[in-house]
């Protein structure tokens, strides 16, 4: 493989595989070099939020979960097959990202139901990363997918700014329009 165009991170929740290899297909496609991380457990997450299994090269982390009320859906284990300290709950919030995030300079895509919201945005802003995009509210499935294929193929395809990219692909319809965009001041 040649120079990848761009290194892009995926993160996949709970019952987002089938999104999430149509994401990963098209973004080769393209030319970025994908590495995908496959969440299981809440630990699995804290592990690639707070830098401990992410890549050193990371253009874009996408984490393509299913949200509600703009906390990240997980997985719900047995409490006996929970690990110390490992957050427990159906529901991975604003707090949490604040108390085991560390994503420096870091592209942020949440591409699920309500991620978009601004205290959650806020949150990984806070954590260091340098932009945070994501729907605000509940946003149809195939919505969401051409939205992140579409702001995806015009950066690498077209050399679109982050913020051409995101108007292009928040423009295809009232769906895709719930994607917010926000940065660091």
């Amino acid at each position: 493989m040649s120079r990848p165009e761009m290194y892009v991170s995926l993160v996949v929740g709970p019952n987002c595989d089938m999104e999430s290899y149509a994401i990963r297909s098209a973004l080769e496609y393209f030319g970025a070099r994908v590495n995908i991380h496959w969440i299981g457990r809440p630990n699995d997450l804290l592990d690639v939020l707070s830098g401990k299994e992410l890549n050193h090269k990371v253009d874009y982390l996408i984490l393509n979960f299913h949200g509600d009320e703009g906390r990240f859906c997980m997985p719900e284990l047995g409490e006996d097959v929970y690990e110390c300290n490992e957050p427990r709950g159906e529901f991975f919030g604003d707090q949490e990202v604040k108390q085991y995030t560390n994503l420096k300079d870091i592209k942020v895509i949440a591409s699920g139901c309500t991620l978009g919201m601004k205290q959650l945005a806020n949150a990984f802003l806070e954590c260091g990363c340098q932009s945070y995009i994501g729907p605000d509210d509940y946003i149809d499935g195939n919505a969401n997918l051409m939205f992140v294929i579409t702001f995806m193929y015009e950066i690498i395809n077209n050399h679109r700014s982050q913020e051409e990219a995101f108007e292009i692909a928040r423009s295809i319809d009232k769906e895709t329009a719930m994607y917010k965009l926000y940065k660091l001041m």
